[in-house]
């Protein structure tokens, strides 16, 4: 690693794109644009968000669909539940209370809770925790540093409230709730890799952007609920008259000359049943990303149809990884078991507190109403909490330690680049001092030909960017800023693909290309450099300065990109500068770049690095 003062340069020809860009994200909660032009410029062109209308036929489609993926995992909880039962000396009255216990568990929790109420808290059709932190942050100004990509205020926010006005007040309230909610989606994460879960109620909410709202809600409401209701029931009568059975209670209840079919759709339905929890993975790890709280990593839309259904390939390596270490390891045991759903119940409570939060300050709901909601739900669910940490010392204690592995991960990553927004921040460039720069004095020279520098920061000029200026003492007569950005909407039309302005007198423009999910975004630099030139033309009214333009593309064009590596300062405490030096740069250096897809000709691409000492 580069342990040089911050002053160095590093300048390299290198085809390798950079894993950091110059900037540091769509900073868009923070304030370092250098003039009010390229704000509006950059969030002017930012296309609204549609909600898709489905027809009753599409709902009916969708809720078919989700009852392998979303609902796989209730499905097939009858398999385990009587047989996880602990009972001595079994009695009618246990069975009936079980079944007392498991039909209110499904009604209040499940069908009430959040088929009914957590779904209309949805994040423009995304579900899970980090969309209910997105949806409360769309209404509720966050001044820390815990910054959201692509995300604004949205413009119906509702008139000011005493929680949310000490919210936006509070510090300590945006850290803490922005923790809590970064450990339930640890939790969920750590819960996957244990993948056929015994609570897939926050999955349910979860795969929500896999499907939609009503699909869910249909396919739960009329087929899964009361099919559960009927087998638990079955299942319970069959035992009544043959209490002995209890430990393999739905395999003894099935008659034997269907036994074997129903062995095999059983245990291909428990495969199904994995794909619940790993597809809350993918979506929860994607909505992360969203927010700049997850290192990067590959998502990929599998449908053309709907923006929610996603596959990350390094996350699925991960579980894997994660699942055979455990089955190897507990050896199919009694420990494995105990390890199912302990986590998942601690975020159904941070679901819970959040959706709390979003009834006060965003719904504006009567405080007895939201006490109405918060005070049972959290004893209903902190009944089960408190009986399920007996299972910690027998196995239980697993999801927490791939929850506190994950915790680490994301932590690390959003301090480090809550560091790295704060250095660009105060170091931010401004127009006049580009134009003071470029201005030729002090020996500085323009040498021809067009430079094309890509960075990530839509908002003002990064700092790398005098940092190139002041170590090269020269630069392209022609100097293009160029940002590319992909957006959570399904296409982008060619011409509102390409955006460009002027920065400052001398030759410095600005470019923003934007992407949809579904568009192939295989970029040619050449091809990309031809067309920012022709929409430069457009552009531009005077005849010189075009001329200009024209003839300096046929000088040569070099392709720049930057590379940031963030060293803590000498004044940072041992754990922040083991932070930042060790575990924010590690996944720094292994997280994915920050422009996989651009393809540039090794002889014209450079690369700069600069180390930002915060």
């Amino acid at each position: 690693m580069d342990d040089n003062p911050s002053n160095n340069c590093s300048i390299s020809s290198d085809p390798e794109i950079g894993s950091e860009g110059g900037g540091g994200g769509d900073h868009s909660g923070t304030h370092i644009s250098n003039t009010d032009n390229i704000m509006s410029f950059a969030t002017t062109h930012l296309p609204p968000e549609i909600e898709k209308i489905y027809s009753n036929w599409e709902n009916i489609v969708l809720a078919y669909q989700s009852l392998g993926v979303v609902y796989g995992d209730l499905g097939t909880s009858p398999v385990n539940v009587f047989s996880a039962t602990r009972f001595t000396n079994l009695r009618e009255d246990d069975l009936l209370g079980t079944l007392s216990l498991i039909i209110w568990t499904l009604t209040l929790l499940v069908l009430i809770k959040y088929v009914f109420i957590v779904m209309h808290a949805n994040d423009h059709g995304e579900g899970g925790t980090f969309a209910l932190y997105s949806y409360i942050r769309r209404h509720i100004n966050f001044t820390t540093n815990f910054t959201i990509r692509n995300v604004r205020l949205d413009s119906r926010t509702p008139s000011p409230t005493r929680v949310k006005g000490f919210l936006e007040r509070s510090t300590f309230g945006q850290n803490f709730v922005t923790i809590i909610v970064l450990l339930g989606t640890c939790m969920v994460i750590g819960d996957g890799a244990l993948t056929p879960a015994t609570c897939g109620a926050e999955a349910m909410f979860a795969d929500l952007g896999h499907f939609n709202k009503r699909g869910i809600q249909l396919g739960f409401s009329f087929v899964v609920y009361p099919s559960l209701i009927v087998t638990y029931a079955g299942q319970t009568a069959y035992l009544l008259k043959h209490p002995e059975n209890v430990v393999d209670a739905y395999y003894s209840s099935v008659p034997d000359p269907v036994y074997w079919p129903m062995f095999v759709i059983s245990t291909l339905a428990a495969v199904v049943a994995s794909q619940s929890m790993i597809s809350a993975c993918f979506s929860i790890v994607k909505q992360s990303l969203e927010l700049d709280c997850f290192p990067r990593v590959s998502i990929i839309h599998t449908s053309s149809k709907h923006q929610g259904q996603v596959y990350s390939p390094e996350i699925n390596c991960i579980l894997m990884i994660l699942t055979v270490g455990l089955v190897v390891g507990f050896k199919g045991g009694v420990e494995l078991a105990n390890a199912y759903g302990v986590v998942v119940i601690w975020v159904m409570i941070i679901t819970t507190c959040l959706m709390s939060l979003v009834m006060l300050t965003i719904w504006k709901m009567n405080a007895v109403v939201v006490l109405g909601f918060f005070v049972p739900y959290v004893v209903l669910e902190g009944a089960f909490m408190t009986s399920l940490l007996q299972k910690i010392p027998q196995g239980g204690w697993v999801p927490f330690a791939i929850s506190a592995l994950f915790m680490v991960v994301m932590m690390s990553w959003k301090y480090g680049r809550s560091k790295k927004t704060t250095y660009e921040a105060k170091n931010k460039m401004s127009a006049t001092e580009l134009d003071d720069a470029l201005s030729g004095s002090n020996g500085f020279c323009r040498t021809p030909g067009v430079c094309f520098f890509f960075t990530d920061l839509v908002y003002g000029i990064p700092p790398i960017i005098r940092h190139y200026i002041q170590h090269t003492s020269s630069v392209r007569e022609i100097m293009v800023l160029v940002t590319i950005r992909t957006l959570p909407i399904k296409t982008i039309a060619p011409t509102e693909r390409l955006y460009v302005q002027k920065l400052g007198r001398h030759g410095v423009y600005q470019c923003l290309i934007q992407f949809g999910y579904n568009d192939a975004k295989n970029m040619n630099g050449a091809e990309y450099a031809g067309s920012i030139v022709a929409k430069l033309v457009e552009l531009i009214d005077d005849p010189s300065e075009v001329q200009k333009i024209q003839s300096t593309m046929k000088r040569g064009i070099v392709f720049v990109t930057g590379r940031t590596i963030l060293k803590a300062n000498k004044k940072s405490g041992m754990l922040a500068r083991f932070t930042i030096n060790y575990l924010y740069r590690f996944l720094q250096k292994n997280s994915k770049p920050a422009f996989p897809t651009l393809q540039t000709p090794p002889q014209a691409t450079m690369q700069v690095g600069m180390l930002y000492e915060s």
